[in-house]
């Protein structure tokens, strides 16, 4: 069984491709299950799963890095650090 190709996942709008990203963690959760109680006869699903979890997960990153940048993901501002060695600009005290 070949991989599946990414344009497949590309194809996908961001519904399907977000239950489509459940659904194969699903699958390895459930492969992983299998694999535990011994009932798992096909260990090459493990591989074609992580495989597709990888591209689903590269075309959601891929559309958000489109969409522009995120405000929980930018830089956290930052104040000029207390110069220690300056008797003009101690450090704030509690």
């Amino acid at each position: 069984m070949p991989f599946p190709k990414i344009e497949d996942a590309r194809k996908l709008n961001d519904e399907e491709l977000a239950d489509e990203i459940v659904g194969v963690k699903r699958q390895l959760f459930d492969l992983r299950f299998q694999r535990a109680t011994g009932n798992l006869e096909k260990t090459h699903q493990f591989k074609h799963a992580r495989h597709r979890l990888a591209q689903l997960m590269t075309v959601e990153r891929e559309r958000q890095l489109a969409a522009g940048p995120n405000p929980t993901e930018s830089e956290p501002e930052t104040s000029e650090p207390t110069d220690l060695t300056n008797p003009e600009n101690p450090p704030e005290q509690e």
